[in-house]
């Protein structure tokens, strides 16, 4: 699991590309402190390491990731957002973050306001189901908060407003308009909703796990 706070920014120094899938070679400080095993989140998505360096880790990334992901469109020089796994005694500083991408978006804008960045972003409408305003997106691993959606009937388009820090020290200022990011949508939400759709046994679960929320709280 992971909480969208990325750790640093790696930089991409070889890919081997198959029909559809990579491997793909990065560096970063923290290589030397990996396991063979270990998850590391790329850009929002959660990969496996396969090797280290004392600077670098190697990756596989299958079809599905390839077909579902923007990783298809690094290359070598690429930056990408990393972040390892979260520890168990480790702070929760963003929100709950599987790895597991949904889908991808496109920028459309970027508007400065003040000390933030505001950034639009289109996905599908299937994705936009899923976004609601104030709400927690996660968008190339980065976790951030809703502050605006429009739906359409065939797209919905979101903003999210950047701070510097986050600004500096993520892929995104390295961004344009019509980039490609990965996203992935709140966890909580989309399990929620497939109680509520699912049988009367799944409903009786989750109506027990609220009412123990409410107990707790």
């Amino acid at each position: 699991m992971f909480t969208g706070i990325v750790e640093e920014t790696g930089t991409v120094n070889s890919i081997s590309r198959g029909g559809s899938s990579l491997v793909l070679g990065i560096e970063c400080s923290f290589a030397e402190a990996l396991e063979d095993g270990e998850s590391v989140a790329v850009n929002g998505v959660c990969l496996t390491v396969t090797k280290k360096t004392k600077t670098s880790f190697c990756a596989d990334v299958t079809p599905e990731t390839f077909r579902r992901t923007s990783l298809n469109e690094l290359a070598e020089g690429s930056s990408v957002n990393l972040e390892r796994a979260m520890k168990a005694d480790g702070r929760f500083g963003g929100h709950i973050v599987s790895g597991h991408v949904d889908g991808t978006g496109m920028l459309t804008d970027f508007v400065r306001e003040e000390n933030a960045v505001n950034i639009f972003v289109c996905v599908s409408r299937e994705l936009g189901h899923y976004i609601i305003e104030k709400g927690s997106v996660t968008v190339d691993g980065i976790s951030l908060t809703v502050a605006h959606v429009e739906h359409g009937s065939e797209s919905c388009v979101f903003s999210v407003a950047v701070i510097p820090h986050t600004w500096e020290n993520t892929v995104l200022c390295k961004k344009n308009k019509g980039s490609v990011v990965n996203i992935e949508c709140d966890v909580i939400g989309k399990y929620v909703e497939h109680f509520l759709n699912g049988d009367d046994a799944e409903k009786n679960v989750l109506s027990e796990m609220m009412s123990s929320f409410k107990s707790f709280h």
